[in-house]
């Protein structure tokens, strides 16, 4: 799952036993290297829908990492591309790789994205793969974090993946991987949040609507369809309303 070059087991325990901040500054140099970062067989096809869907002038990557969506905002986006994440390791890293390159202008902000220090300023806000960092209690804020920060007729757009089929490996994967969270947030301080089964499309889709979004899903066909003709993989967009 990890690369040569990507962080030893030691590296992982010691960031696992941090906050969630300080286990990102710890891992950032190494992310890229890592199965956590969002591949390019999901960012290609969301570049494909948000291209249809666009174009647009300011675009905001959510919890940005090192960048890998920064990538794609680049693409659909005119004028302007913001990467916002509360780790100052991962922004730096995404700073270093990112360069110095045409197109639209792009900043890199350190903030929570519980609360975000723009006004309605953009058209677009993604995100990839960080909504596990998120209690299903603090989601609302969350949700009203990004609504406030779009103008309105502004997107908020993100994949999300079809959950295990119960008793699949997969399932028992995640189960577990959850499970032991728990364990070690309640024995440990600080937590590190860090769940994979909380993020359910049906409440996900409830509480964008309470914020003040119309939902709309989209299937991604590149990435394939379950055996009973599902999707396997879902574009959330979901548009301010007002």
């Amino acid at each position: 799952m990890f690369a040569p070059q990507g962080p030893t087991l030691r590296e992982l325990a010691v960031q696992a036993l941090s906050s969630v901040e300080r286990g990102y500054d710890l891992l950032a140099p190494k992310f890229d290297r890592t199965p956590f970062r969002t591949p390019d067989a999901v960012l290609g096809p969301v570049s494909r829908a948000l291209r249809e869907l666009g174009p647009f002038d300011s675009g905001l990557d959510l919890c940005c990492g090192t960048g890998a969506g920064m990538g794609v905002l680049r693409q659909v986006c005119r004028e302007r591309v913001t990467g916002v994440d509360i780790s100052a390791g991962m922004l730096a890293a995404g700073r270093a790789r990112a360069g110095v390159a045409t197109g639209p202008r792009v900043e890199w902000v350190r903030a929570d994205a519980r609360a975000l220090p723009f006004g309605p300023v953009f058209d677009l806000a993604v995100s990839f793969g960080a909504f596990g960092h998120f209690l299903p209690r603090e989601r609302p804020e969350l949700f009203a974090q990004v609504h406030s920060v779009l103008r309105p007729g502004g997107r908020f757009v993100f994949p999300i993946a079809a959950p295990a089929r119960p008793g699949s490996p997969g399932y028992w994967m995640l189960l577990a991987f959850d499970a032991v969270m728990r364990v070690r947030n309640a024995l440990w301080h600080p937590s590190f949040v860090m769940y994979y089964r909380t993020f359910r499309l049906a409440d996900v889709r409830a509480e964008l609507t309470r914020t003040g979004f119309d939902v709309e899903l989209q299937a991604l066909p590149e990435l394939g369809r379950r055996p009973d003709g599902s999707p396997r993989c879902r574009l959330v967009v979901a548009t301010r309303a007002r």
